[in-house]
């Protein structure tokens, strides 16, 4: 079985449009995205400091404070501490 569309698809331009102001980003309910550097040492790992001209001088971070690039979030398997040793590494070992 297939399925299929006949004819041509309509209003291509749709994700070209301007959105032009932050009202109109509002009414489609997103709110501003606030960059870290710019908070409060509070409110953000970034935050903080007098003026706004250097960085952090630290590894990005999350609003809660986990690394953000890089970081590993994934656990690990439980099947991996029953490893002792795998078989690329007995193979190297010879």
């Amino acid at each position: 079985e297939a399925t299929a569309s006949i004819g041509t698809v309509g209003n291509v331009q749709h994700q070209n449009v301007k959105i032009g102001s932050a009202g109109r980003n509002r009414r489609k309910g997103i709110r501003p995205g606030v960059r870290g550097v710019v908070m409060n040492a509070a409110d953000h790992p970034h935050g903080g400091g007098d003026g706004g001209r250097h960085g952090s001088g630290k590894p990005p971070r999350t609003p809660w404070g986990q690394l953000t690039l890089g970081y590993r979030t994934r656990r690990r398997k439980g099947s991996n501490k029953l490893i002792v040793r795998t078989r690329h590494d007995a193979k190297r070992k010879r």
